[in-house]
């Protein structure tokens, strides 16, 4: 049995910690998860700093632009819409599509023209 590992994985079974931590027991303590923060640009910020479409000028991405700059109107936000046309910053992104949605300097949404309330929608998921 040995020879093809059989029987092994009741032994691992043996050592799994119960609590979630490295003392390979079932200590009462847990350690607390660390708290999610928003961060724009390595700083934590309280809500969106920055958006940005990241595009090569074409129709798709103009629409992307005007879709999300109307959400952000209807959604009463004083953010300021970028639109990012240099490649070289692009491929920071490691975006393979555009246009692409960029918010707090994640990328959101790509290759895809969302329209004003998808784009509202998104940004209420992401908790803004």
């Amino acid at each position: 049995m040995a020879l093809f590992n059989f029987g092994k994985k009741k032994e691992e079974e043996k050592n799994v910690s119960t609590c979630g931590c490295s003392c390979g027991g079932s200590c009462e303590t847990v350690p607390p998860a660390p708290e999610i923060t928003n961060t724009c640009c390595g700083n934590p910020v309280e809500g969106i700093c920055c958006i940005k479409v990241l595009g090569s000028g074409c129709k798709n991405c103009h629409d992307l632009l005007e879709n999300t700059k109307q959400a952000v109107k209807a959604m009463g936000l004083s953010v300021d819409v970028e639109y990012v046309t240099d490649m070289q910053k692009i491929m920071e992104y490691d975006v393979m599509s555009m246009p692409s949605l960029v918010v707090n300097e994640k990328v959101v949404s790509m290759g895809m023209v969302l329209k004003a309330a998808d784009v509202e929608k998104l940004l209420h998921k992401l908790g803004f």
